[in-house]
């Protein structure tokens, strides 16, 4: 009897824990349609830096996770892609090549106007998206993998900074105020 009690405790711990994991997620049909229409916003969920430097400052931290991930916390950090403004605001953490005295240089925050988006689709249905920025003078190409649930991994190359990579998830562009206000 124990043995059965046992088992069925597992299995809705399980059943629970996939129910969780779940939350969150879109339908591949919703995730397509975004993807085509070139028009999503990615939040950012975590941060994976690249640099060593700045894991071991993190494993040196009492009573913190050795991880390599940050967890960023609510929904500001954010890729908006539009069909002709690109709007990013993510964090840094690692080793800027041309540091500045102004720290709002130092974190990925600019809009572009002039831009290209290719896109390709793979066996399994996952997105790629590569953004390539022209107006902007320090970032080469933003890689953007969407999967059929909606998650995606970003990584980011530079010409002035290492590395690095972000999780999350992408979503509907909100609608601006004003945009509500014409309506």
């Amino acid at each position: 009897m124990k043995k059965y009690i046992s088992l069925i405790f597992i299995f809705g711990f399980l059943f629970f824990f996939q129910s969780c994991s779940s939350q969150g997620s879109l339908d591949s049909k919703t995730v397509d349609a975004l993807v085509n229409s070139e028009e999503f916003t990615f939040y950012a969920q975590r941060a994976n830096p690249m640099n060593y430097e700045v894991i071991n400052v993190m494993e040196s931290i009492q009573n913190a996770p050795s991880a390599r991930m940050l967890q960023l916390d609510g929904e500001n950090y954010t890729i908006e892609l539009k069909k002709n403004n690109l709007e990013v605001v993510l964090p840094y953490f690692g080793r800027l090549y041309n540091a500045s005295y102004n720290t709002a240089n130092n974190s990925y925050r600019f809009t572009s106007k002039d831009f290209t988006v290719t896109k390709s689709q793979n066996k399994k249905g996952n997105w790629t998206v590569k953004i390539k920025p022209a107006d902007v003078g320090n970032v080469d190409e933003i890689n953007v993998e969407v999967f059929k649930n909606g998650k995606a991994f970003v990584s980011m190359r530079s010409n002035d900074r290492q590395p690095i990579t972000y999780d999350g998830y992408v979503s509907k562009n909100e609608e601006t105020q004003k945009q509500k206000e014409k309506l």
